[in-house]
């Protein structure tokens, strides 16, 4: 593929993610919770709250948990992967630092430009930055960069993301770089030139080169799961300290030179983020916002019980921050064991969930609205298709009957969420009551949830998680969700579902070879209404971030690729001598 066509492609994937993020922002739908434009919610989408920022300072983060993995082998939640990608480590190709639809298009990091095709697409290179520094002062290297690509398949360091795996050429049975071995698929003639031989075609793998699996970390500085506390800072900030599940405190990189990225404009002088805090002492704190508090801005998401105290009153609701997420939240159910092996009890389940009950219970129409699909409208087109066709609070009674005729007229199953989605699992057992289905709800700490629903020893009947593209195409959802190939005993990302299907697995295979971008789009769009019909999972929810932010805080924005995260790259304080830490 000629450079000109790859740019034609990236501009088509930007066209289609803004396409997405007008669609979740249209027209309120009635009886489904709908978010519309007028919504109280939605008015600062696409602004920048706080105005420019001022360099210096400390720029608090108030978080009711600890981050699941900073090592970026393992990093794989949005949130986590912005807080990374912006202020510990660069990665190839990054999204630009804006709101809005500009937020979405590609630019080179620590590489010079977004890679060269050729080989069909099959092969990709990029060339190195020159002056980029780690925090020690010695230079990255093209070989940190494969070193960290060959660290994302040790069994080890699970969690992070598996594109590698799906892509990389001459990939089966490795084990990653710990033993001494190395990839032959990515090579390095020399320090500033990276090569990556793929199996197949892949016309975005720009966008690819933007995870966090394409940062650097040097092989002296390895330290196995050791790593996750301690990533060697080829960002604008390093690790001064970290107590786990307490509190993290990031200094400048004084090696970081602003000449090399044009993205991240590394405001503050320090970031401190404390942890295991509960959500409505988050909320509480920032809408007062007195003294340090000004300063501040949450990790997590505003409690639903706080959107009185903030919509109704002007002046607070001018520091919220609620952006569409572009991402599906889904009920999962364990295909592995019964009941849920059985196709009908997995269908009835679609009728029994009430929609409308979990949208309340999650902050109401302003901050949720009905999924009615798994693929979300970002990647079909700007709305979502409808399939099956369900009310927004279900219908017990053909659940019922799809029960009997599954001979499971009693169901009792367990559910387990995150802790601050308990007033959600109560809505779902609530409804799912009134077809005779029994739920018992069990709520794990934020920080352990996605391990625990990921060990295949410990997953649930249910649980409860969304999933988001990594970039504007459907080969970033459906495989990750539904190909039964890619689960794996330990640090299960995406198909918490354990779903295998033989006909899904042909079908994802032979849409990943197609070689035009829009009969791809097309056919996963196809693909999502036949799942839809096979019922692996139950989509629930199209969610929008709530962040409230310090009387303070400046360059403030929604990140539309980081699922409405605040963009870490260009945030800062008003006031610097305000900041304490």
């Amino acid at each position: 593929m000629n450079k000109r066509t790859h740019i034609a492609l990236a501009t088509a994937l930007v066209a289609a993610l803004a396409l997405g993020a007008s669609g979740c922002t249209g027209a309120a739908t009635p009886g489904k919770g709908g978010a519309g434009a007028e919504n109280p919610a939605a008015a600062n989408d696409g602004k920048v709250l706080g105005g420019t920022p001022v360099k210096g300072g400390t720029l608090t983060v108030l978080s009711n948990q600890d981050f699941a993995h900073l090592d970026p082998a393992r990093n794989w939640v949005m949130p986590t992967m912005d807080f990374g990608t912006r202020l510990l480590y660069r990665t190839l190709v990054t999204f630009k630092a804006e709101p809005g639809k500009a937020g979405s298009e590609l630019v080179p990091d620590l590489a010079t430009d977004l890679g060269t095709p050729s080989n069909g697409g099959r092969t990709w290179t990029f060339t190195l930055k020159e002056g980029v520094k780690y925090e020690d002062g010695s230079p990255v290297r093209a070989q940190d960069i494969k070193y960290n690509v060959e660290r994302s398949f040790a069994p080890d360091l699970t969690g992070g993301p598996d594109y590698a795996a799906q892509y990389l050429a001459g990939t089966e049975g490795y084990k990653g770089p710990l033993d001494g071995k190395h990839l032959d698929s990515v090579k390095t003639p020399d320090d500033r030139t990276l090569v990556f031989e793929l199996k197949r075609p892949v016309a975005e793998f720009s966008a690819t080169a933007t995870l966090p699996t394409f940062a650097p970390v040097p092989e002296s500085q390895e330290k196995g799961t050791r790593y996750d506390a301690r990533p060697f800072s080829s960002g604008p900030y390093k690790i001064e300290s970290y107590d786990r599940d307490k509190k993290l405190v990031l200094v400048r990189n004084e090696h970081w030179d602003a000449a090399t990225d044009p993205v991240r404009k590394a405001y503050p002088d320090r970031f401190v983020v404390v942890m295991g805090l509960k959500g409505g002492q988050i909320d509480d704190r920032i809408i007062a916002g007195e003294g340090v508090d000004a300063s501040t801005v949450p990790y997590a998401d505003m409690r639903p019980e706080s959107a009185p105290k903030v919509l109704p009153k002007p002046e607070v609701k001018a520091r919220l921050l609620a952006e569409s997420q572009g991402c599906t939240e889904m009920l999962h159910l364990n295909n592995s064991r019964a009941p849920f092996d059985d196709p009908k009890v997995r269908e009835a389940m679609q009728y029994a969930v009430d929609k409308e009950a979990v949208i309340t219970a999650g902050g109401g129409p302003a901050l949720n609205e009905v999924a009615t699909a798994y693929l979300p409208p970002a990647l079909s087109g700007g709305k979502q298709a409808d399939t099956l066709k369900i009310a927004p609070a279900g219908d017990p009674a053909k659940a019922k009957e799809l029960l009997k005729a599954a001979g499971k007229e009693k169901l009792k199953v367990s559910l387990a969420v995150s802790t601050g989605d308990k007033a959600k699992a109560e809505a779902l057992q609530q409804g799912l009551s009134r077809a005779g289905i029994e739920v018992v709800v069990d709520t794990v700490d934020p920080g352990a949830y996605y391990d625990v629903i990921g060990d295949l020893s410990t997953t649930p009947d249910m649980s409860l998680s969304g999933w988001c593209p990594d970039y504007p195409s459907g080969s970033t959802w459906i495989p990750f969700v539904f190909d039964g190939r890619t689960i794996k005993e330990k640090g299960n990302q995406g198909n918490y579902s354990q779903f295998r299907d033989e006909a899904t697995m042909k079908r994802i295979d032979e849409i990943n070879a197609m070689a035009d971008a829009g009969e791809a789009a097309r056919a996963w769009a196809d693909l999502d209404a036949e799942l839809m019909k096979k019922s692996p999972a139950v989509p629930v929810l199209l969610e929008r971030k709530p962040l409230l932010v310090g009387t303070n805080i400046a360059g403030a924005f929604g990140h539309p690729v980081w699922t409405g995260t605040i963009d870490y790259a260009t945030i800062g304080l008003k006031d610097p001598a305000k900041g304490q830490g």
